[in-house]
């Protein structure tokens, strides 16, 4: 161990620890690292093969240690991860707890708090994924909930951000529950007598009284380490006396006992809205799901976003914004107010020029982009709030697991073809690390953005049919065959695919304003200085000539492998500085006669699967590191051009004609 780390170590041993606590697939992970940031330490718990990971968080001055704990679903345990969450508890004498629950399931929810209630750890609720249970129709009162837990009760939207200003406000002020659950007068009995025979630790006597009681055997080595024999073996004694006169399993009286005090709470703040349209929005949510009239309901939807977002929303809208607005009044204006105030050419032309920061990321971030995701963004909101997202993920569940995923993978998939940047940002709801590897690296390889996408359907548009069904099929076959390989490759364990199937129902425009305008403030603050970063990279290449020893680097390998012309080499360098601006290359070119049909196919499906854009480069590399992004594009890189050379040889070889 370094000098540096066993500092860190120390540091950390001084910090107070809050304990991240919650179910499986709850979002917890996601709480975390927006909490901590990418500064953190994973390592197996003494004994075990079970990470933790632990990370400092700085709240208002105080630093303190927050550790992610396993996911529960109890903490008594019935399995290595659960204690492994318990010992924490138990022996890490956490100052308090964050427990992160799912919106949508409160009943669940509330077992685990109860549990917490009964240590009497301060702590705090985190109600996650508040927009999924929207969607759902569900409601959750959380004045009235805080008040009977007498804890603190936050809801927040993880991928998006909300809530966690206070979230981590909340997280400074933990409070002890006030919540008291008692339970058979036998019970209770034992429970007083247990606890007079233990030692004072982080948790309550009266919780490791229930634990006792509940034959919580992996509690026995603690046991042995902290109480005496004559007390242990005083303690085993009442146990067993209390099963013999006790006529149900006194373990499952007592989770009986926290199910039904679950239940009354939820019954207390939990409004669900009834089904609305009758019986035949009831028949549109049962054929949506069926494995053979669901088809055409799917492409009919499909259909209907690429006529909003695919025409309206990249053709009409872009064109008015990019055109009319920006190069017809706010370009030309703001070239002229630059060059009256700040006259020094080397900054007008980094702000105004060829590669400006207003001429291109502005405009492009904000007059190219935006429409794009704005009405691909609504229509997210209609497909979520109509309920059919779920719908479309069991529908889509076997072909992705083809590729090692399972159906919400179609998520992100769908939202790449809108914004590659925004779909990699959107992976996070995918339960595992190896998931959301897998489909960035899926997204980087075979998933076209709709700037890209419109462009190289323009030039598909000159070919023929034959030549747009070798393009699809292309990059389906190269989709399959990498996400089967890359299942294969990435380790860590298949997730179980399990969705709670909402009512469908019709949209409330209220919610998809609402989530509209979250997800574009959203897209303002995270992708827009990505732009910005990458242009000025575009910028300082153009000035210091990069551009053109890049072009001739790269000319043997465009010229001689793929058989297109030398020009071509620098439609690719500005497909990674920009999407659409290397199809848009390859555009002008087969305009100009200077491709053939052959060379369009070849240079379009390499242009298709060749590197993400470098604003998406550098999400990946936020959200997934450094490594995942360099290894990611050292594997995109190679696959197109090896591809789009063997299409070469074929088509070549067989005399195919376009």
């Amino acid at each position: 161990m370094t000098g540096h780390a066993v500092k860190e170590k120390k540091q950390a041993g001084n910090l107070e620890k809050v304990a991240l606590i919650g179910n499986p697939n709850v979002g917890k992970s996601v709480i975390f690292g927006l909490l901590t940031g990418k500064y953190v330490t994973v390592s197996n718990y003494p004994g075990t093969t079970v990470e933790v990971t632990q990370g400092n968080v700085s709240l208002d001055g105080r630093r303190l240690l927050l550790i992610d704990t396993p996911g529960v679903n109890s903490l008594i345990p019935m399995s290595e991860d659960e204690k492994v969450t318990r010992d924490i508890l138990l022996t890490e004498a956490p100052s308090s707890v964050v427990q992160v629950g799912d919106a949508k399931n409160l009943k669940r929810t509330l077992l685990i708090t109860l549990q917490l209630s009964e240590m009497g750890i301060p702590s705090v609720l985190d109600l996650n994924m508040i927009d999924e249970a929207m969607d759902r129709g569900i409601t959750i009162d959380t004045g009235t909930l805080k008040a009977l837990l007498g804890i603190p009760v936050i809801s927040t939207i993880a991928p998006q951000r909300k809530g966690l200003k206070e979230l981590r406000e909340a997280i400074l002020l933990p409070k002890q529950s006030l919540l008291h659950i008692k339970y058979h007068p036998l019970v209770e009995d034992y429970i007083e007598k247990i606890s007079g025979l233990l030692p004072s630790t982080n948790i309550s006597k009266r919780s490791l009284s229930v634990m006792i009681l509940s034959e919580d055997e992996s509690l026995r080595d603690w046991l042995k380490a902290n109480v005496n024999e004559e007390a242990l073996s005083e303690i085993e004694g009442l146990r067993d006396e209390c099963k013999l006169k006790f006529r149900e399993s006194i373990g499952y009286h007592i989770n009986k006992t926290r199910i039904e005090a679950a239940e009354e709470i939820t019954g207390k703040v939990l409004k669900r809205a009834k089904p609305e349209g009758g019986q035949m929005l009831n028949f549109l949510g049962r054929i949506s799901m069926h494995p053979l009239y669901g088809v055409p309901v799917l492409l009919a939807i499909l259909y209907g976003i690429y006529q909003f977002v695919g025409v309206f929303g990249a053709k009409v809208l872009v064109d008015f914004v990019e055109n009319t607005i920006f190069n017809g009044y706010l370009n030309p204006m703001a070239a002229k107010v630059i060059k009256l105030l700040i006259p020094i050419p080397i900054v007008q032309e980094l702000l105004v020029g060829e590669y400006g920061l207003i001429t291109v990321a502005i405009t492009y971030a904000i007059a190219i982009i935006l429409p794009i995701t704005a009405t691909f963004f609504i229509a997210f909101a209609l497909l979520e709030d109509s309920g059919y997202l779920p719908r479309l993920a069991i529908m889509s569940n076997r072909v992705f697991n083809i590729m090692g995923l399972n159906g919400k993978a179609v998520l992100p998939m769908i939202l790449g073809l809108g914004c590659g940047t925004m779909a990699v940002m959107t992976s996070r709801i995918l339960e595992t690390k190896r998931d959301r590897i897998i489909t960035t690296f899926l997204l980087a390889l075979a998933i076209p953005c709709s700037a890209q996408l419109g462009v190289i359907l323009g030039i598909l548009g000159s070919l023929s049919l034959k030549a747009t069904i070798i393009w699809i099929g292309s990059v389906l076959v190269v989709l399959f065959a990498s996400g089967f390989l890359a299942s294969r490759v990435v380790k860590g364990e298949r997730t179980e695919f399990f969705l709670e199937i909402p009512p469908i129902r019709m949209p409330n425009m209220t919610n998809i304003a609402i989530k509209t305008v979250g997800r574009i403030e959203w897209y303002l603050k995270e992708a827009v200085p990505l732009f910005i970063l990458g242009t000025l990279i575009l910028f300082l290449l153009h000035k210091l000539n990069l551009i053109i020893l890049l072009e001739k680097a790269g000319s043997p390998l465009i010229v001689n492998f793929l058989d297109l012309p030398a020009k071509t080499t620098g439609t690719f360098i500005l497909g990674f500085l920009r999407r659409d601006y290397g199809a848009a290359g390859l555009f002008k070119m087969a305009q100009d006669g200077l491709l053939t049909p052959v060379q369009s196919i070849v240079s379009l499906i390499t242009i298709t699967l060749f590197i993400p854009c470098l604003a998406n480069f550098f999400m990946i590399i936020k959200e997934r590191g450094i490594r995942t992004a360099l290894l990611v594009t050292a594997i995109v890189f190679p696959t197109a051009f090896l591809f789009g050379g063997t299409l070469n040889w074929i088509l070549r070889y067989f005399n195919v004609s376009l």
